[in-house]
């Protein structure tokens, strides 16, 4: 049975009267025929400390999701495998690292990122890329901006991005809205994408939710992929 449309993670921040408000956006949800999965900024440096409470973590490793990115990795790890079962192409967005793009020349505030220890921009190991996937580098939040992204979303015949990572109110979120300006459907994996701040999390889902893309439970989203045929 389809779950309700508001039973997310939202349901106990946002007010009766605030989904009442909300109720014209109600609407089937679904996932197209050409589907690709986007996984946002799964490196090194949100895993760094372990799965603690992002409070204690952060005192070492202040980019780290702590406890909330490791809380992710087991149901992501099950959207990786359920879209390669498919066939569905995978594409990674992570940062600028090379020195002749200059990354340190490009910073969206001046917050001090202190211990960001080893390989802080590469992949983390339980999410390491296949041969045929594509790896995105980007020097701003969305994985769109300044980057071919679109363009080998587009020649791939993809209708619809399945969207996991991090931040919910950043890259995630930017990175959302851009894919939904340009054409495509947008799907985002509500236990696979996370935040350092519980509240960002669950607004920026609410706001996504109702503006941009279609928050599913992971189990909806392996229930629509699973009738697709393997490969």
């Amino acid at each position: 049975m389809p779950r309700d449309f508001e039973d997310h993670v939202w349901k106990d921040v946002v007010s009766p009267e605030d989904l009442e408000l909300y109720k014209h956006y109600q609407r089937e949800l679904y996932v197209g025929q050409k589907p690709a999965l986007l996984a946002i900024d799964l490196y090194n440096m949100v895993y760094q400390g372990g799965s603690v409470p992002v409070h204690e973590v952060a005192k070492e490793f202040p980019s780290s999701c702590g406890e909330y990115a490791w809380n992710a990795v087991e149901p992501t790890k099950q959207l990786f495998a359920l879209a390669r079962s498919r066939g569905f192409p995978v594409f990674y967005t992570k940062g600028e690292t090379r020195p002749e793009a200059r990354p340190g020349s490009v910073t969206a505030t001046n917050r001090k990122r202190g211990n960001t220890g080893e390989n802080p921009q590469e992949i983390f190991e339980a999410f390491t890329p296949f041969p045929e996937d594509v790896v995105i580098s980007k020097q701003r939040a969305s994985g769109f901006f300044g980057t071919p992204l679109v363009a080998h979303l587009t020649q791939a015949g993809i209708d619809t991005v399945i969207v996991c990572g991090e931040s919910t109110s950043g890259c995630v979120r930017a990175s959302v809205a851009d894919a939904y300006n340009y054409g495509f459907h947008v799907v985002v994996a509500e236990e696979c994408v996370f935040d350092r701040n519980l509240l960002s999390h669950k607004m920026n889902l609410f706001d996504m939710h109702h503006k941009y893309a279609d928050v599913m439970h992971i189990d909806e989203v392996a229930e629509r992929l699973e009738a697709f045929p393997e490969v």
